[in-house]
């Protein structure tokens, strides 16, 4: 009788809430939910943040947190897609005003990609938190190394507040060639560099990515409780055309279409999740893009009627070409060259060698076995900044 009293004790404090609660795993915080780790840094200064939709301390936007606590902040720079994340992909961000704390808000997606020598001037200190996806042609971490470079030409600090990689469990992809360097692939980094935009920073100032990497001195707020392999769900969309974890999890393997003349959704209700054309098709699914102000002003192939595959439900994650490959056989078979942009593809890919290998029917076991000497290099040279298991 003890015996059966004394489980019955252990189930009931086993299970009681506050040992459920003792027993649950830590809780994640950004660096952004750490505000004891960076305000000390920032009072009395004159702060440039240069941030997005998705810089938020819990429900609060990062540049209304920061006014609250009496933090100067002069002026926000903003990235491709805008302050707001109201802009469609590509299109030119112009300098304004910010209608909600009347703050001046200074493009680095316009005429330049770099903030001028009197907006360096203006300023103490730099923040950057912007909620990347961890694919190498996402151009927030193009913008974060234009600001990494000038604050370290003008010697001014930069803080970045970490943020979890959606995609960080993956290292894939074949490395880029700096003769292929552009906006959509400015580092030495394979396509799915599984790096947080943090350790990202660390190692464009450690490898000396930047003129004059040694003058940066440079701050990262860790995530709290993150490790990069374990899954996390973006609570708000990072840009217009990735509006959900399927869309995140499909576009290192759907972007590349960028380059050709199909859809991907773009001006539909779920971009990055259909492959489509006008012409010939994979299977009997069907939709037609529209003008989207915001996302997608003049999608590709607007107002026509597409065939081909509904991605939206099935699994995802990693990187595969099996989709590039696919419609390649298929635009062969008409005789058309599924690469109408070939130049683009080649600054997407980071090197020609893939465009090449496809055009060539090699298969895709061919072409990641060519990725794989330089990606164990990559591993071993990202290994000194990484921040997370």
């Amino acid at each position: 009788m003890k015996s059966v009293w004394h489980l019955a004790l252990t189930l009931l404090v086993w299970f009681s809430p506050l040992a459920l609660a003792n027993s649950a795993a830590p809780v994640l915080l950004t660096g952004a939910e750490q505000p004891a780790k960076y305000l000390p840094l920032l009072k009395g200064k004159r702060v440039g943040l240069l941030v997005n939709q998705t810089s938020v301390v819990g429900e609060q936007h990062l540049v209304d947190f920061l006014l609250a606590q009496n933090i100067q902040v002069v002026a926000i720079f903003a990235p491709e897609h805008g302050f707001r994340g109201n802009h469609d992909a590509g299109a030119a961000i112009a300098n304004g005003t910010d209608s909600r704390t009347g703050l001046p808000v200074w493009s680095m997606y316009g005429a330049s990609k770099k903030p001028s020598p009197e907006q360096m001037q203006a300023l103490d200190i730099i923040l950057f938190d912007i909620q990347d996806v961890g694919v190498r042609y996402y151009t927030y971490i193009s913008s974060m190394h234009y600001m990494l470079a000038a604050a370290a030409e003008f010697s001014k600090p930069m803080l970045v507040l970490d943020r979890p990689n959606p995609n960080g469990a993956y290292v894939d992809g074949p490395v880029l060639d700096l003769a292929f360097q552009s906006f959509v692939g400015m580092h030495p980094i394979p396509l799915l560099h599984g790096m947080t935009v943090g350790e990202l920073a660390l190692m464009i100032k450690g490898e000396g990515w930047i003129a004059q990497a040694d003058k940066l001195t440079l701050t990262v707020i860790p995530v709290a409780n993150y490790q990069r392999q374990q899954a996390y769900t973006l609570p708000i969309p990072p840009s217009p055309n990735l509006p959900n974890q399927q869309a995140i999890k499909l576009y290192p393997s759907l972007g590349f279409f960028e380059a050709t003349p199909l859809s991907v959704g773009r001006g539909t209700d779920f971009p990055f999740q259909v492959i489509g054309y006008d012409k010939f098709a994979t299977d009997g699914f069907a939709f037609t893009p529209v003008s989207t102000p915001g996302a997608a002003l003049k999608p590709p192939l607007m107002d026509q009627l597409l065939h081909g595959e509904d991605l939206r439900h099935v699994p995802a994650g990693g990187l595969t070409l099996s989709y590039l490959m696919r419609w390649n056989q298929l635009f062969d078979s008409h005789a058309k060259t599924l690469f109408s942009a070939p130049e683009f593809m080649d600054k997407l890919a980071g090197t020609d060698q893939l465009r090449l290998q496809i055009a060539a029917g090699l298969s895709e076991a061919q072409i990641r076995a060519s990725w794989q000497p330089q990606l164990q290099l990559f591993l071993k040279q990202r290994q000194a900044y990484l921040l997370y298991p």
